[in-house]
């Protein structure tokens, strides 16, 4: 297993983090155990979870886990979220004080530990002032109650700003990474986001690297998606989202790109877009996400699958997302560019 650091932090990680979101709904505690196990077994050390995780189970199965096994604690960098409702209270969401007090007490508690390593905001909040939420976790880093503070779900001008106003405050919670959707799929956070980060110095946390199972190769062309996928379930809400919003032959071309270059390498899909994601600019770790062990076995073979340049150009080419003309295309280009020698355009 490859480790890389968090961020501008000198805390190392695994270049794949093991998520929980499907702990407690999708997989059962064995099947999570089993994860954990082997996860760990093969060197990763990133546990990623968040308080609203199967309401609260998922972060309950990983402190059951740890709570079985003290001594590995060391060995893991222990990550969580919080924002979303955890109650029906007007203060059981957000990034308040009030709220995020009770929230890191509750996540504590279901961990069964005195120290979350990496404590998210999951989602920004426009109602609460940022140098509150700052202080707040400022004061839990003093506290010894988390040691680094992270985003999730954050656009540039917010991450921006939660930079900004730390540096400004020489607070000890600036953030040191972000989380986002990140895939052959979904590219957009390249325009402001991943900029923004490699600016400031903050980590990467793609999730969802596998685009829903779509980069699996579980879909075909002109086939319905089969019963109790992510895809169908999103269908059956009426969220027809890849057709509807014409990106479905184009997802097509890339998963041609990508089982391409999977059958010249006699790996799976789901490796190959895991690997791409890897090789990046500015990525942390990448956060698996698998309902069995199967899964996760076949994800965690991307960490010795890295791409030639060459491969990487193909699946670039092939995933390029449509940009607007400005200010990020030809349009704004003079906006942005300068030549050392002067002279007009």
């Amino acid at each position: 297993m490859e480790y890389r650091l968090l961020g501008s932090s000198g805390c190392a990680v695994s270049a794949l983090a093991l998520g929980t979101l499907t702990f407690g709904n999708e997989t059962d505690e064995a099947g999570s155990f089993a994860q954990l196990d082997r996860f760990t077994e093969v060197g990763g050390s990133l546990i990623h979870t968040a308080d609203v995780y199967a309401d609260g189970r998922s972060e309950e199965i990983v402190g059951r886990w740890l709570a079985a096994r003290p001594a590995s604690r060391d060995e893991i960098v222990l990550a969580t979220k919080a924002r979303f409702p955890t109650s029906e209270s007007p203060n059981g969401h957000g990034l308040s004080r009030q709220h995020l007090a009770s929230a890191l007490h509750a996540s504590l508690r279901r961990l069964q530990v005195d120290t979350i390593d990496l404590y998210q905001l999951h989602g920004w909040d426009p109602l609460t002032p940022v140098e509150e939420t700052l202080r707040f976790l400022d004061d839990a880093v003093r506290a010894g109650a988390i040691n680094y503070a992270g985003l999730s779900n954050f656009t540039a001008w917010q991450i921006q700003k939660f930079a900004d106003l730390a540096g400004t405050h020489g607070l000890s919670s600036r953030p040191i990474t972000v989380q986002p959707q990140y895939n052959l799929l979904a590219r957009a956070i390249e325009w402001e986001i991943a900029p923004a980060c490699e600016s400031e110095g903050l980590g990467l946390l793609p999730w969802s690297p596998l685009a829903s199972g779509w980069l699996t190769g579980k879909y075909r062309r002109g086939e319905d998606p089969s019963e109790g996928t992510r895809l169908r379930e999103q269908a059956d809400e009426g969220m027809k989202i890849w057709n509807e919003r014409g990106h479905l032959e184009r997802n097509w071309h890339v998963l041609d790109v990508v089982r391409k270059v999977a059958e010249q390498r006699g790996s799976s899909m789901g490796q190959v877009a895991i690997a791409w994601v890897l090789a990046r600019p500015a990525v942390s770790s990448v956060i698996l996400g698998a309902r069995t062990l199967d899964q996760l076995n076949d994800n965690l073979a991307a960490a010795i699958l890295p791409l030639s340049d060459d491969e990487m150009r193909l699946l670039n080419d092939a995933s390029e997302p449509d940009t607007p003309d400005y200010p990020y295309g030809e349009k704004g280009y003079a906006q942005r560019s300068r030549r050392i020698g002067g002279g007009r355009f």
